[in-house]
């Protein structure tokens, strides 16, 4: 991997893969994407179609453990796929969101929302609000009609010119 993350002194060391980490032995779902340093995927979430994540290539936690150029290109990426996300899918809303409470390697969730989504105005991880089932196979079926282009635009976004 040619990718560094800055040592705890501010010296740089090469960047570590786990082999226990689901990120650094898979793609994590639907590889779109790549290039040498992260990876664009769309996440099997089946009330989420266009649910998105883009995952920095070596095993490091926190966006800190990035140079500021890395921290820099990664964003550039989110930012692009929320915008493809607009433009293609057409939610009311997008969320961005980066935890790593469960998988502690780097990666950026950008989750298409809509007003009857099977959780919103919450979390997608959170309790999924009653009697929406119509409305969820509503959304789902007008996400799924985008997905193609979704990812070609995706593809296109994603090269960093």
């Amino acid at each position: 991997m040619t990718s560094r993350q800055p040592a705890g002194n501010g010296a740089p060391h090469p960047a570590r893969a786990d082999p226990a980490c689901a990120l650094c032995t898979g793609d994590g779902g639907e590889l779109v994407w790549r290039d040498d340093v992260l990876r664009v995927i769309l996440a099997d979430e089946p009330d989420y179609p266009g649910f998105t994540r883009v995952i920095w290539a070596a095993h490091v936690a926190e966006m800190t453990d990035l140079a500021p150029p890395e921290r820099a290109r990664l964003m550039e990426v989110v930012w692009r796929v929320e915008r493809v996300q607009r433009d293609v899918l057409l939610p009311d809303k997008v969320n961005v969101a980066s935890l790593g409470n469960v998988v502690a390697h780097l990666h950026w969730h950008v989750i298409p929302r809509w007003r009857e989504d099977r959780h919103f105005p919450q979390p997608v991880w959170g309790a999924p609000a009653p009697g929406r089932d119509e409305a969820v196979a509503r959304c789902r079926r007008a996400a799924q009609a985008r997905l193609e282009a979704y990812r070609g635009a995706l593809r296109a976004a994603c090269t960093l010119r």
